[in-house]
């Protein structure tokens, strides 16, 4: 299993979170939630570029991630216990799931002329439109 590592912001990852996170050391990656497949594991450990995250997963998983087919969903325990409970109290991140995004549905044809095939061959559906209205008696 080759694995290749991509580097992806904090901020781009965590979203709301990105304020309330500690640093990770290491944190597995799971398939859909944590209960699936493990992928392979996160860090942060870049250097000089410590605001990103490093993702090692496979080469096919890192291309679909790139390309923005998933999403995140986190598992994490507050950082802090004997903070007062509230929105903002840290967190630590204890596992990161990628769930994968719906497919794009086309959308349904909106009504009229052009959808219901009255559109003769060459015109346009705007000119359909302006003759079904002028059958009705209508003025446009």
């Amino acid at each position: 299993m080759a694995t290749g590592p991509i580097s992806i912001s904090r901020r781009h990852v965590l979203g709301d979170y990105y304020s309330r996170c500690d640093a990770i050391v290491s944190v597995p990656v799971y398939l859909d939630s944590s209960k699936g497949e493990m992928l392979g594991y996160c860090d942060q450990g870049l250097g000089h570029y410590a605001d990103a995250f490093s993702f090692h997963l496979p080469d096919d998983v890192c291309k679909k991630l790139s390309a923005g087919h998933f999403t995140y969903a986190f598992e994490f325990d507050y950082a802090e216990r004997k903070a007062t409970p509230g929105r903002f109290r840290r967190v630590k991140l204890s596992s990161i799931s990628l769930v994968p995004r719906k497919a794009y549905e086309k959308p349904l044809p909106r009504r009229g002329a052009h959808a219901e095939g009255k559109v003769a061959k060459g015109e346009t559906p705007v000119d359909a439109a302006v003759l079904a209205t002028e059958e009705s008696g209508l003025k446009v």
